[in-house]
């Protein structure tokens, strides 16, 4: 078995030992009672000519048909136990932003450092992996977590975890994605969180521009540079960060609130529609507001979109 290196592991190894032995016990007992009946009931033992009459068992076909139901639906039941676990991200946990290309990963922290194929983060913190793809669908999938998720082009998905070895672990691609899928791999690198500390700390008294091999430095943090773009793209001319209304909805405090459109349906703020707003902003419409924001489809990078989005994030009310 491979190592169950966070905290979530077990739980899935539980779940995969259960289904595999009940189905190896079933397996056997079927093989079993097929050769048993192949002995008993050869043709050959009785007249090749006549075929008997076989009388049904109604307790007995009632009895496996219940099993099996109250079978399948404790799988059911423990995998949506499971399911919600993942779906469940610690309000606490540490977000890091994750861009695949062809063929590499690349890792941002809320610091503005940016290393590929290499992610860094302290044992026993919970970590929020909010995931886009540049190009195809990638698959980030750790082994040792027991852990993936797909990684989609124009939205986001989202992967946690809390590693609880230290160490490292191999990160995979598990969604074929071009030739050189089979060499799209990284490391998540657990290190003891002082250590983690130290090892962001001496990147921030780095000077701009100087790099280590496999990291590509920022000067600014996401948060500053979202900022930066919100100005800059004009932005401001639209959108308040205070509160007030102007041509464009407001935009301190909107993430996870619930906002309603101008057909009457609802939907949560999140990281995906503030992505589709940004690249489609017609689609849909806020209440009381007309549809008169210019797209930023291919006129933001990933890495903008990603600034721009943690930008609002940040603004309270």
């Amino acid at each position: 078995m491979l190592p169950q290196a966070s905290t979530l592991a077990q739980d899935f190894d539980q779940l995969f030992s259960f289904i595999f032995w009940t189905s190896f016990v079933s397996f056997v007992g079927i093989v079993l009672a097929t050769l048993i009946f192949i002995l008993k009931y050869h043709r050959s033992k009785r007249d090749p000519f006549k075929t008997p009459f076989i009388h049904g068992h109604t307790v007995m076909e009632t009895t496996v048909s219940v099993v099996l139901f109250i079978w399948v639906m404790v799988i059911f039941a423990w995998g949506w136990i499971d399911y919600k676990k993942i779906l469940a991200v610690p309000s606490d946990a540490l977000e890091i932003n994750v861009i695949g290309k062809q063929w590499l990963w690349e890792f941002e922290y809320d610091n503005g450092r940016k290393t590929v194929n290499e992610l860094v983060v302290p044992k026993g913190k919970p970590i929020n992996l909010l995931m886009s793809s540049q190009d195809v669908i990638h698959s980030f999938f750790i082994p040792n977590f027991r852990l993936k998720n797909d990684v989609l082009p124009g939205r986001y998905t989202q992967l946690w975890f809390n590693a609880t070895q230290l160490g490292e672990h191999q990160v995979m691609c598990a969604e074929f994605c071009g030739t050189a899928h089979s060499q799209m791999l990284a490391k998540v690198k657990v290190v003891e969180e002082k250590e983690y500390e130290t090892w962001q700390q001496a990147w921030e008294t780095q000077k701009p521009g100087v790099a280590k091999e496999g990291e590509k430095i920022a000067t600014v943090s996401p948060v500053e540079k979202g900022k930066e773009l919100f100005t800059s793209k004009g932005c401001v001319a639209c959108h308040s960060v205070t509160g007030q209304k102007l041509i464009g909805p407001h935009l301190n405090g909107i993430f996870g609130q619930e906002v309603t459109f101008t057909d009457g349906s609802k939907l949560k703020r999140d990281e995906n529609y503030l992505r589709e707003s940004l690249m489609e902003p017609s689609l849909k419409l806020v209440q009381g507001f007309n549809p008169l924001m210019p797209t930023f489809q291919g006129t933001l990078t990933d890495e903008e979109v990603n600034a721009v989005i943690a930008y609002i994030k940040s603004l309270k009310e």
